[in-house]
């Protein structure tokens, strides 16, 4: 990598941060595509965002991603933001056009081709239990119930705010049920019943830590598990499930979809084809 003053700088925000494939392929696809700019990952804590985000016009930055947990605490420190991201009521990429700090959510596109590609999964007309009520989880709420899926149900630690989610949702997406639950293994026992799919979108399994027990026997034999939550191997939560027989995946398939959109919003072309996924997937 050759850096001049002329080389334009993209990052992304998160805490933590240091696991973050991200910088990865996004530099890899950057080289290849010859263009003069660098991807530099930033630790910015809650507390730092908006002067983190004020500093994307003072440097100026290119652009940024977010990531856990600023996803859904940026929204009011921009100064646009598109129609999609502001449905889903989360951002993870920002572009900086003159001056003008602008939100998009590529993570919903994101894991709908993730879950396609990795588990030959596909929503319409299927019953999918989401665990986590945060920015990700907002996402992927709004790509299911585009996507047709019969009812979601979210699993919250805090009931309150899956029921938040729940109430706020529903209006937008009438051919969809939804549905919440907390964390108790015997409501989870209920709501595991005729699931299709089971979707981490918390943050557990980040920092190696593990879910407590789920209720495994209650979850269909046939039903898939996608983890959004990634690193050097397999998570926790698909180690469970595998040892249930259960099909998984894990989040770096999503990274690399969501990735190349925000590249693509950036640069204004897409990636050249296969880097992103050959600099993180082949481990």
């Amino acid at each position: 990598m050759r850096l001049s003053g002329g080389t334009r700088v993209l990052g992304i925000f998160g805490d933590p941060i240091a696991h973050s494939l991200s910088p990865r392929m996004q530099n890899a696809a950057l080289a290849a595509a010859g263009i003069d700019a660098v991807y530099v990952p930033f630790h910015v804590r809650p507390a730092h965002l908006a002067d983190a985000v004020r500093a994307i016009r003072a440097l100026p930055l290119w652009g940024v991603n977010l990531t856990v947990p600023h996803k859904e605490a940026v929204l009011p420190l921009l100064d646009r933001v598109a129609e999609p991201a502001r449905l889903i009521g989360a951002v993870n990429t920002v572009t900086h056009e003159d001056g003008c700090l602008i939100g998009h959510n590529t993570d919903a596109p994101g894991f709908l081709h993730a879950l396609a590609a990795d588990l030959n999964f596909v929503p319409a007309t299927k019953k999918i239990l989401v665990l986590g009520a945060g920015g990700a989880s907002r996402a992927a709420l709004v790509a299911l119930a585009q996507a047709g899926a019969a009812m979601i149900v979210i699993a919250n630690r805090t009931l309150d705010r899956a029921r938040l989610l729940c109430d706020h949702f529903a209006p937008f997406f009438p051919g969809t049920d939804f549905a919440c639950t907390s964390l108790d293994n015997g409501d989870l026992r209920r709501a595991f019943s005729g699931v299709d799919l089971l979707v981490n979108t918390s943050a557990i399994g980040l920092k190696g830590e593990s879910f407590a027990p789920l209720p495994w026997t209650f979850l269909p034999e046939a039903a898939s598990v996608y983890d959004m939550v990634y690193g050097r191997g397999k998570t926790s939560l698909q180690i469970e499930a595998e040892k249930q027989g259960h099909r998984t995946a894990d989040g770096r398939g999503m990274l690399v979809a969501q990735g190349e959109a925000a590249f693509a919003l950036w640069t204004g072309q897409r990636p050249p084809s296969g880097v992103m996924a050959d600099s993180i997937l082949t481990e």
